[in-house]
């Protein structure tokens, strides 16, 4: 079995960083490719770009936890809950597709 996980492609885990804007300010994060797969993922799933989904989720976390010590872990373990299943209903889903169109139309 380990060898499923150690013979894995290392192109996987080499750390990508991409720049974005969070609360009106530029930042950048650094992740292994296979978590930006993942949030790619997840931000289609929801109608969203990947930098307005983490800017969205950056600004839902704040308000419910007022601050966020580790961003980055944040953004994995995200991506852990969404692999455990930990997904929006359909009807979630519809709604913030709706909210993004609406977005895009202002």
């Amino acid at each position: 079995m380990c060898r499923v996980f150690a013979g894995q492609n290392p192109e996987g885990y080499r750390q990508i960083n991409r720049s974005i804007r969070i609360a009106g300010h530029s930042t950048s994060i650094q992740l292994e490719a296979t978590f930006w797969e993942l949030l790619d993922e997840i931000a289609d799933s929801q109608g969203l770009t990947t930098p307005k989904f983490i800017s969205k989720l950056y600004d839902e976390a704040i308000e419910i936890n007022g601050v966020i010590p580790n961003f980055a872990s944040m953004l994995r373990t995200i991506c852990a809950l969404y692999l455990r299943g930990h997904q929006p209903s359909a009807e979630e889903k519809q709604a913030l597709k709706r909210e993004a169109a609406r977005s895009l139309l202002q």
